[in-house]
């Protein structure tokens, strides 16, 4: 997909343009927010999508009764586009994510983004910034994040009747800086991430707003990040503060926790995908806490992070280590680099996964 020739009603040239290519030090990328040239943004209204912009401004004014900001409208995804070996730019598994997308819209009463329409979007602001995609060899990526959200104006408790859809990027290296090193994990019985029958199984923005004091308090006590329990008993395990649990089996199995409060992760399903390719045994079941000692490898897996390998899990002043002290396992290592294989063209890619942009 070329890159489009110009933005849409009148936005070209105005608004903060992007750091230039050559400022970027690739190497060195971290996890946060850099300026890209411009992003795409599409508006419901009447019952319809728009046929969307690409917007140079990185702000967007919002009425103030906005249900996003009264009633907590707001979702959200995010997925990578990779520079890979042969020089292509690829999207990993973008339709998983449209898909996720629309059953968050459908549980919080919002308009839906058609798949098609995301996929488009996604591929138009990626082709308009594709000098932002990070060269093939430093270990980086271009984070797509797309946000739906409640703009029309409603004071009572109800859906809004107008949404905007838009999808900013931006090159990212590494979220857990050293690579494959092994963090450590606390759990915080005082904090649960989402309530049975609640929102956990959807990707809403007030999700993360409620990690985020659990979240500090962990970082305050030396921990990278928190382990969830299950609401009701606090005895099942749940997901990290921003990733899926994974446990590695003494005989070498794939586990990861089932439950209705979980956010099915697309790096979870593609890792479950790839460990049954390699003939591991793969089981989506409650995982009790009390089993946490007998897995041989733990790891935390997600889009920004695909596996970062957890060697310390501590709960009441306990402390339980599981795996290499100083690495990752071997079985997460091979999951990781299979994985990695694929978003980068090293290796083909039998499921589909990748598309171009």
């Amino acid at each position: 997909m070329a890159p489009p020739s110009g933005l849409g009603n009148g936005q070209q040239g105005k608004g903060v343009r992007g750091l230039a290519k050559q400022n970027i030090d690739w190497a060195n990328l971290g996890f946060s927010y850099l300026q890209t040239d411009c992003h795409v943004r599409h508006v419901w209204r009447d019952g319809k999508w728009d046929d969307g912009e690409l917007v140079t401004e990185p702000f967007f004014n919002v009425h103030i009764a906005a249900t996003a900001l009264h009633y907590g409208q707001s979702i959200f995804e995010g997925l990578k586009a990779f520079r890979c070996k042969d020089g292509e730019v690829r999207l990993f598994r973008a339709d998983a994510n449209a898909r996720r997308m629309a059953n968050s819209a459908r549980r919080m009463c919002m308009a839906e983004v058609p798949e098609e329409l995301f996929l488009n979007a996604v591929k138009r602001v990626v082709a308009a910034n594709i000098d932002y995609v990070p060269p093939y060899g430093t270990g980086g990526s271009l984070y797509v994040r797309p946000l739906l959200f409640g703009s029309g104006a409603q004071i009572g408790v109800n859906p809004a009747d107008e949404y905007v859809f838009m999808v900013f990027v931006l090159p990212v290296g590494a979220y857990y800086k050293g690579g494959l090193k092994p963090v450590r994990a606390v759990v915080l019985d005082d904090y649960d991430r989402s309530a049975p029958l609640g929102v956990g199984h959807v990707k809403v923005a007030g999700n993360y707003a409620a990690s985020l004091e659990p979240h500090r308090i962990a970082h305050d006590k030396g921990f990278a990040v928190e382990l969830y329990l299950d609401a009701r008993e606090h005895s099942y395990i749940e997901e990290f503060g921003t990733s899926n649990f994974i446990g590695i089996s003494q005989d070498g199995g794939y586990v990861t926790a089932a439950s209705s409060s979980i956010l099915p992760s697309v790096t979870n399903a593609s890792l479950q995908t790839i460990a049954a390719d390699m003939g591991m045994d793969v089981a989506v079941r409650p995982i009790p806490f009390a089993e946490v000692p007998s897995f041989a490898e733990i790891g935390a897996c997600g889009t920004a992070v695909v596996i970062t390998p957890v060697n310390e899990i501590v709960r009441d002043g306990e402390s339980i280590k599981i795996g290499p002290t100083d690495g990752c396992g071997p079985v997460l290592q091979k999951l990781y680099t299979r994985m990695t294989a694929i978003q980068y063209g090293e290796a083909p890619d039998p499921f589909g996964w990748t598309v171009p942009v």
